[in-house]
């Protein structure tokens, strides 16, 4: 099992310990991520107390989470989508390799008939020259 990283962060001033399995500099990057969101809206309005600042920072980050997972949502579909279609242009494809040789081997075909045709038109050719009178 993971061990948990243990980390003394700083928000708002107040330093809190937090413990998780993710990399110390991770949890720091989240912790001031955080910081800064409180900050952002201390700034705008000086009055707030800490625990209402931190509720709207809360309420900002719950909405831009919210926000995300409707973007990863829609990602995800037309990534489903993308992926129906590049299925159906591989049936395509196979469809019309297939249907390539079979007119391939059509060609090939015809033109052994062509072939037996034209030997046949110039032996009936031939036959009909001796046949034929010189004329005088």
């Amino acid at each position: 099992m993971a061990q948990k990283n243990k980390v003394t962060v700083r928000i708002a001033g107040n330093e809190y310990v937090l413990c998780g399995d993710e990399s110390p500099e991770y949890i720091q990057k989240v912790a001031l991520f955080v910081d800064k969101k409180l900050q952002e809206i201390t700034r705008k309005n000086h009055l707030l107390s800490t625990s209402m600042a931190s509720v709207l920072a809360s309420v900002n980050m719950a909405e831009e989470l919210f926000q995300l997972k409707e973007v990863l949502n829609d990602r995800e579909q037309e990534l489903k989508e993308l992926k129906r279609k590049h299925q159906e242009l591989i049936d395509e494809h196979q469809r019309l390799k297939n249907e390539n040789s079979r007119l391939k081997e059509r060609e090939s075909q015809l033109q052994i008939e062509l072939t037996k045709k034209e030997t046949e038109v110039r032996e009936v050719r031939n036959t009909l020259k001796l046949y034929q009178t010189p004329e005088k």
